[in-house]
């Protein structure tokens, strides 16, 4: 069911806990499972110097969260934010099917972060050039993704 990247990454997690003096912080969460994702980042002259996660979730939630960080670190932001569901459950052998949400949560989380980031920095255009305006639109409404898509609660 799960590789042994899954359960490497879900027993020895990378980047846990969380940053008090986050420069952008994103939050996920999957209302139809229970996963809840926070994933904080520190950032310099556009690059993930730092990252931390805190995740309420499956193994495969936590193993997410720990690979789309390790994926993340020491990235450059427009870098950063091509880290897809795809790329996650890839770098971890695959996901099943009805755990691939875990993955979509935590690049969601990420890109989250960035635009947070950016928000707060004023960096409006940069937000326009990485084509992320309808996530800062949903961040700002308090809209949140379905990330129900393969949930078997």
């Amino acid at each position: 069911m799960y590789s042994e990247k899954v359960f490497e990454h879900f027993q020895n997690p990378r980047n846990v806990g969380k940053i008090e003096d986050a420069d952008g912080i994103g939050t996920v969460g999957n209302p139809v499972c229970g996963d809840l994702m926070t994933i904080y980042i520190k950032v310099k002259d556009d690059v993930i110097e730092d990252i931390k996660f805190q995740t309420f979730g499956c193994a495969a939630a936590i193993a997410t969260s720990s690979m789309a960080t390790e994926l993340a670190k020491g990235k450059r932001l427009d870098e950063a934010i091509k880290i897809t569901r795809d790329v996650v459950a890839e770098a971890l052998g695959g996901l099943p099917k009805q755990k691939m949400h875990c993955s979509n949560l935590a690049a969601d989380a990420l890109k989250r972060a960035i635009v947070d980031y950016l928000r707060k920095n004023g960096r409006f255009d940069k937000i326009r050039e990485l084509g992320l305006e309808k996530e800062l639109e949903k961040m700002e409404k308090g809209e949140e993704d379905d990330h129900g898509e393969f949930c078997e609660a």
